[in-house]
């Protein structure tokens, strides 16, 4: 999915993959992946992912903490990691940053089933109080619906729904 935080993205770093596929091992290339934003080769190809090769830098052990705790910190702060949740549901649009139109659209703390929009970060759907993934599945469709409506935007999923 070429994840990413903080002007980083897996395609940054990765070198190449190694796949089954159809029972044979393929190696894919950092270029083979067709990254794109919260996008690769691999959400519609039926494979395993078996080993990837990543490129790291060399650094100062305490600079590295150091960067590490700012990032952990900003996260605290700005996500719901007090409750249970799959991450950012949503994928910023590209013209429209996401959580800014769930905020005006007065969906902050909106609930369906125990599925909640976070009061921390409208970008979040929380499991409140027991969700099914039914609830958080209607509650997805709800906000797209309503962001659709109110402001005539699309927004698509970060998160991959599999199954019913």
């Amino acid at each position: 999915m070429n994840a990413g935080a903080y002007g980083t993205e897996i395609k940054d770093v990765l070198i190449s993959s190694k796949v089954l596929i159809d029972g044979k091992i393929k190696e894919f290339d950092n270029l083979s992946h067709n990254f794109k934003y919260r996008e690769s080769i691999f959400k519609n190809l039926k494979g395993i992912i078996l080993e990837s090769s990543f490129k790291l830098e060399k650094g100062s052990k305490k600079l590295i903490e150091i960067n590490m705790n700012d990032i952990m910190e900003k996260r605290k702060n700005s996500q719901p990691l007090d409750k249970p949740n799959s991450g950012s549901t949503f994928k910023r649009g590209e013209d429209f940053i996401t959580a800014k139109l769930i905020d005006e659209a007065g969906l902050k703390g909106y609930k369906i089933g125990g599925a909640m929009i976070s009061n921390k970060h409208s970008g979040f759907i929380v499991n409140e109080d027991n969700a099914t993934a039914e609830d958080v599945i209607k509650l997805i469709k709800y906000t797209k619906d309503v962001i659709k409506e109110k402001f005539e935007k699309d927004l698509k999923e970060e998160i991959i729904i599999i199954g019913e």
